[in-house]
């Protein structure tokens, strides 16, 4: 009995840590690819053209690809190993919440005594998608790709959005190189 009264504010605090997490990342890769034959990289300007974001927020988001790529210790080069591409995407996302009641007496509807009625709640936020490609210079093939998601900030400040394109690029990054999963 006294493990599991230790053990519920040991959950209770992961919960809370991981809801925190604002944002969202899977990654995929080429199991056949020798990630650490890669040194040197450079921006794939022909797909990062075609991204229809503004081209300041483009180039906050290859500066934190560049200070991230750096501190894995890839060096940017005319010649690289691999090319980084990216590729954007804006969701609107409407979220409904109808499950709380406003009311009088004693108790939640319907259970209990008092009157009331549903209070309804509708918001609406812009969910961010950020894809980053890396591409196999020599094979010509995409090895890895990492996508982050998560809301938007709406803020204006220019600190608080390249704050937030940051925790994107550093997330989404974390998970570069892969681990070979353990059979």
């Amino acid at each position: 009995m006294k493990k599991i009264k230790l053990l519920i504010p040991v959950v209770a605090l992961l919960l809370l840590v991981s809801s925190c997490i604002s944002v969202r990342v899977v990654s995929d890769y080429d199991k056949e690819a020798d990630f650490k034959s890669y040194k040197t990289f450079a921006f794939y300007k022909t797909g990062i053209d075609q991204v229809e974001i503004s081209d300041l927020d483009k180039k906050r988001i290859l500066r934190s690809i560049e200070k991230e790529m750096m501190a894995k210790g890839f060096v940017k080069s005319e010649n690289p190993d691999l090319l980084v591409n990216i590729m954007t995407k804006a969701n609107k996302r409407v979220d409904i919440n109808n499950n709380a009641y406003f009311g009088w007496g004693w108790g939640f509807q319907p259970w209990f005594w008092g009157g009331g009625v549903p209070l309804n709640t509708v918001t609406t936020r812009t969910e961010g998608v950020l894809y980053i490609d890396l591409i196999d210079t020599k094979q010509k093939e995409l090895v890895w790709q990492g996508r982050g998601s998560g809301n938007l900030s709406g803020s204006r400040s220019m600190e608080k959005k390249e704050a937030r394109i940051q925790e994107f690029v550093a997330e989404i990054m974390k998970e570069y190189p892969p681990v070979a999963e353990a059979n």
